[in-house]
């Protein structure tokens, strides 16, 4: 039995617009994540998928119902041990090369000996450590993606929520890129949501959800 990483119930989210009119962006969002799960989050620009992820990840306070984080312990705690979470948009530190940038998260942790070897032992299996030493500046898109992704993995959290991490990436380097990500989860027991547009993607992932409207509908009412 695995435990219940993230519990959601109810929830939805708010937001006030500069002219005071509220736009509510989810409504009755019910799903947990489990350890291990492989989770891919569908739906189309505008649905709700990175507020919800949002709300997952603890980043955003639902305006009501609830979400939880049974095995994981308090909101305040969760980032950046027990849930990483990859941006969309940029989200490297600009004046941090590669191998910085990803030592990061351990350096936080306070894990200060042997950080620089376990970010350049995980940019060498995710077939980017002949970017180590170059800035974010220096970077594509798509090599900026997967180095986030990095980032986020280098800690080995409980889970990993990532906001169309391959969005700049081809289908074949996204796939391939995809399947070291998964497989490095699969050896340290991390769940992994994807929200993407990439139907593809799907076929990697054990559960599909989409959402539209802010409404989500999980495996379990699909």
């Amino acid at each position: 039995m695995h435990d219940i990483l993230v519990s959601a119930r109810n929830a939805g989210v708010e937001f006030i617009q500069p002219n005071g009119e509220k736009v509510r962006v989810l409504e009755g969002i019910n799903c947990d994540i489990v350890g291990g799960d492989r989770i891919v989050l569908s739906g189309p620009s505008g649905s709700g998928k990175s507020t919800l992820l949002n709300i997952l990840g603890g980043l955003i306070v639902p305006s009501e119902g609830t979400v939880t984080w049974p095995a994981l312990g308090n909101r305040a705690t969760l980032q950046p041990a027990k849930i990483a979470y990859v941006f969309q948009a940029e989200s490297l530190f600009p004046a941090l090369n590669v191998l910085e940038n990803v030592m990061l998260p351990l350096k936080l942790m306070g894990n200060l000996l042997g950080s620089a070897d376990a970010a350049s032992a995980l940019l060498e299996r995710l077939q980017l450590d002949g970017l180590s030493k170059k800035l974010p500046e220096e970077l594509s898109g798509g090599q900026a993606q997967r180095v986030a992704m990095a980032r986020a993995m280098v800690v080995k959290p409980r889970l990993i929520l990532a906001d169309e991490p391959t969005g700049q990436l081809d289908s074949t380097t996204a796939h391939q890129f995809l399947g070291r990500v998964l497989e490095f989860a699969d050896e340290n027991e991390l769940a992994v949501v994807v929200a993407t547009h990439d139907r593809l993607i799907a076929g990697f992932m054990q559960k599909q959800w989409s959402i539209d409207h802010g409404q989500l509908a999980t495996p379990q009412n699909i």
